[in-house]
């Protein structure tokens, strides 16, 4: 049997990258690895899915999953300054 085929490999991808967003957070690896965590449980269900479509559904549902992270966790007040002269003039 295909090793990508094996849900544990995606739920121990989807650990390891957890464990690189703790290492260098941003919310960019957290939404990869519940992509990968996502993905392992459509492994662990009896569909006959081959390699391209499971990192085509890989990359969809992280793709999802970031940005729901990046909603959920944006800052409540964006103070950012915008410019509309330069001041330099």
């Amino acid at each position: 049997m295909d090793l990508w085929a094996q849900w544990w490999v995606w739920l121990g991808a989807a650990l390891a990258l957890a464990i690189l967003e703790t290492l260098a957070p941003g919310y960019i690896f957290l939404g990869i690895a519940l992509g990968a965590a996502i993905t392992a449980v459509v492994v662990a269900l009896p569909f006959g899915i081959g390699l391209p479509a499971l990192l085509a559904i890989f990359a969809v549902l992280s793709l999802i999953s970031w940005f729901v992270l990046r909603r959920v966790f944006k800052p409540a007040d964006d103070q950012s300054r915008i410019v509309h002269e330069d001041i330099n003039k």
